[in-house]
């Protein structure tokens, strides 16, 4: 099967995908147009829909899912979609989602596995009810295996967060022995809530924005408030040493208050601190891959994650 960002300029596109933005544009006759971006598991690309009509306009929204027949034209050295003919999908196209997003290139039932052996090794008894009933909560498992980790920076695909919590687990498993002075529970127990209020910090896993929540009070604090619910339903005193650890490690894992980078606190423990790290490498690593994988025969790319040009001339 082929996906939007196969296609080479002159080549005809029949085929299903997301509308991921859109824009209402006037041309020169006065006539209106779609300014849009549509995307599939591919990647996303530009394309216009010329002298759309009023139905049309109102139909096409952002996340519908609809059939387009376009022709791929290159402008200012980029492909984008010209399209003739366009309808909304219909239940009888049976269209998979999987087909529409960017997805994890690990199924997300071998990721959940591993998860799942990671909590059985949590010793801590308090650690492990935390996330155990954080896990089995039906909103919380569910946009866990399909949220993606972020909208644009690190593992921005379906089920990407929980990807990155697992390359966390695997991370932190083969770093533990160099620092004994890191407390493994709660090293375990962080890389698998650490960003457990990003699943309501973005709206959906397939054309996510930021909430109103997430906005005004953003998936590190988010994170410590589901803890700390937790720990109230479960009776768990959120004075208790493990608990406090684990929540300041949440709301210190984007490092050094001063970065200006979220944190509420900076990282005041050895696991806070390498946890800290640990989540900076496997996020920039992902984004990296990400923006190599992308480059094509080029030899420069910007990575937004970096905010630099990267080089593949290895």
């Amino acid at each position: 099967m082929r996906y939007l960002l196969d296609y080479q300029e002159g080549e005809r596109v029949v085929t299903f995908c997301l509308v991921k933005s859109k824009e209402v544009g006037v041309a020169s006759n006065q006539s209106e147009y779609l300014n849009l971006e549509l995307g599939d598991r591919s990647g996303t690309i530009a394309a216009k829909l010329w002298d759309v009509t009023p139905e049309l306009k109102e139909a096409i929204q952002v996340k519908s899912v609809i059939k387009i027949d376009a022709t791929v034209q290159v402008y200012r050295g980029k492909k984008q979609l010209v399209i003739q003919r366009v309808r909304l999908a219909s239940p009888a196209d049976e269209v998979l989602m999987e087909s529409l997003v960017p997805v994890s290139p690990i199924p997300a039932d071998e990721l959940w596995e591993k998860l799942q052996q990671a909590v059985c090794g949590i010793n801590s008894e308090t650690l492990r009810v935390i996330v155990t009933e954080a896990l089995a909560d039906e909103e919380i498992g569910g946009r866990l295996r399909c949220y993606p980790a972020g909208v644009r920076m690190h593992h921005n695909y379906y089920h990407g967060l929980l990807e990155h919590i697992v390359s966390l687990l695997a991370a932190a498993e083969r770093l533990l022995p160099l620092y004994p002075q890191v407390d493994r529970d709660v090293l375990y127990a962080t890389c698998i809530l650490h960003d457990i209020g990003k699943l309501y910090e973005l709206s959906d896993p397939i054309a996510p924005d930021y909430t109103t929540p997430g906005q005004l009070i953003g998936h590190l604090v988010m994170g410590a408030e589901i803890v700390s619910g937790i720990c109230r339903k479960r009776g768990i005193p959120l004075g208790d040493p493990e608990v406090l650890h684990l929540k300041h490690c949440i709301l210190s894992h984007h490092g050094d208050v001063e970065n200006g980078w979220g944190s509420a606190v900076s990282g005041k423990t050895p696991t806070a601190v390498l946890f800290h790290y640990l989540d900076q490498i496997d996020s920039k690593m992902n984004a990296l891959g990400q923006a190599l994988a992308e480059m094509g025969d080029e030899e420069w790319a910007y990575a937004g994650a970096l905010r630099r040009k990267v080089w593949r001339g290895y």
